[in-house]
Parts: structure tokens; sequence; C-alpha cells
């Protein structure tokens, strides 16, 4: 039995989509992954597979429970880390975690909880006084009170710096070799590619591509990016350069997609110097997730 299955979600806010018809199931054990920009409806699918919204249509199962008809006793058996945590900001790190722990009936002990999250010195300290990275672990902490059998992450590294981010993916990995099924959303694309066993991508609330980040990258047909700035460039001349299978463009900023780089890259300087345009940076570089986003909306995530 899958640990989620979603059948047909669908969400609408006015006139917008937030959601529109998606399915996908999430594997025992597995990290999921839902990558995407910003008001894809990453966060609103999670929501509504946790039981904190309802859904317009469609089915939700995690564990076997039909969340419409079973929300409480689903919610006994998973963990939730929001996009933003709000918590008591003169409470100790040792009294946040004992707290949010008296509210379940299935509980961890607490002192090797703060241990596992690498918060141990810092257990006696006020939550004011937390780093960004230390309250996002204490956050993680929080949603492992109830030793819940699925974790759910919303966007857990938004917001730190890259060291605090690297940390926090210790965090999970540490959380995924408990043997919990995670749940995570973001739309930082190296993150999905290292945490995840699978990724959905969303864009408009629509579920675009789904399948392991190796498939996603395989399925481009382009082992490698050569990333061209250059002006003066017919882009229909770069699309007939030899060894180059996809090109992209936005403004003087190209991206080939390519299986021989070295074929590609002499194609390129041989029509540079017969076409006369300038070339003012050139770099290689491997495929990768951002590349399979970019191949199927025609835009770079960050927009």
């Amino acid at each position: 039995m899958a640990a989620i299955e979603v059948v047909q979600l669908s969400k609408t806010y006015g006139q917008v989509r937030a959601v529109d018809g998606i399915s996908f199931s999430v594997e025992p054990t597995e990290v999921f992954g839902l990558v995407g920009p910003n008001g894809a409806g990453k966060t609103t699918t999670l929501e509504i597979i946790e039981g904190l919204r309802s859904p317009d249509g469609g089915t939700v199962l995690v564990g076997g429970l039909d969340m419409s008809r079973h929300a409480r006793e689903a919610q006994e058996r998973i963990g939730v880390q929001l996009q933003s945590t709000t918590l008591l900001d003169d409470l100790t790190v040792l009294e946040t975690v004992g707290l949010f722990s008296s509210l379940f009936q299935r509980r961890v002990d607490t002192d090797s909880l703060i241990k596992e999250m690498a918060l141990e010195d810092k257990k006696s300290s006020r939550v004011k006084n937390l780093s960004g990275g230390q309250k996002q672990r204490l956050a993680v902490a929080l949603a492992l009170v109830n030793d819940p059998e699925i974790v759910f992450l919303d966007e857990p590294t938004t917001g730190l710096d890259p060291q605090a981010r690297r940390n926090l993916w210790d965090t999970i990995d540490a959380v995924r070799r408990r043997g919990k099924t995670v749940v995570l959303t973001t739309h930082y694309m190296e993150e999905a590619e290292v945490l995840c066993d699978r990724v959905g991508i969303m864009d408009q609330g629509r579920l675009i591509a789904l399948d392991t980040p190796r498939e996603l990258v395989r399925s481009l047909d382009s082992g490698s990016m050569l990333e061209l700035e250059a002006e003066g460039v017919d882009a229909s001349e770069l699309q007939r350069v030899d060894g180059v299978t996809r090109v992209q463009q936005e403004g003087n900023e190209y991206l080939l997609y390519t299986q021989d780089v070295q074929r590609a890259l002499t194609s390129v300087l041989s029509l540079s110097e017969s076409s006369g345009f300038a070339i003012k940076d050139l770099r290689v570089r491997s495929a990768t997730l951002e590349d399979v986003f970019i191949a199927l909306t025609g835009r770079r995530l960050r927009e």
C-alpha cells in the first residue's frame, strides 16, 4: 500500500486554479519532492494532504486513511513542518519540544530527539536566541515529536545561508535513515536532486513531470549544457549547430543542450567566426533538474 495516494486533486481560489487535477502516489520510506516556482501550488497541495485545507475535488489517502473522513486519525500518524512556524520566543528548546510532544498520544524521548537534531547544546536556549538554521532544525524536531510514519517539510531551507541549508540536508537525511516517509517542497532544484528519490515538478497548479531526478534529466536527451552569452547571433543558426539538440533563448543568453560537448563547442566557435558574432561568455556544465523545468516551460525557475 502506498504511504500517500492523491487522485485528481483540485483547489480553486476565485479565478485561480491553485491545484489543477493532479494525481500521484508516495511509496513507504521514500523521500518525495514537489518542486516548482513560488505560486506553483506546492504548499496548497501539501496542506490538503495534511488535512489543513479542504479540496474542491479529488481524494487523498494517507496511510490508507481517507483524509476527508479520518483526518484526526491520520494526523496522529504524520508530522508537519509548516512553511512558516510561529513559536513562543521565551520558551527554551527543551520546553518547546515538550509542549508540542504533549499534544500527541504517541511520543518520542525528548532528549534523544533534541540530540538527533543537533540541538543538544541549545536545549536550554530560548527560541528567540536561535539562529535561522537552528530554528529550522527545531521545526523539523517538532514534526517528529509523535514518531510519525510520514513527515511533511514545506520549503524547509528557504531563507537559510548555504552552510545552514547543507546542515539541514543532513538533518533530513537523518530522518530518512529512521525509516520515515518524507514529503518535501522546494524551489531549489539542487536540493531536490540531492535529497529526493522521486520528484514531481509543478507549474501553475499542474503536475508536469514525475520521475527520479536521474530519469528526468535523462529525458532531456542532453547530458551537458552550453551556456552562451553573445551579441548579434541568430538564434535559428544555433538551432542548426552540429551536436546541439535544443536551444533556449533569454535575451543575449542561450542555453544549448548537447550530448557531444566537444562537437558542439567546436561548432559554436566555428559559427562565431563565420557569422561574426562576439562571444561574451561560454560555459559547459552538466544538465540539471532546472534544465528539465526550462525545457518543459520555456522559462527559468526564478521567474
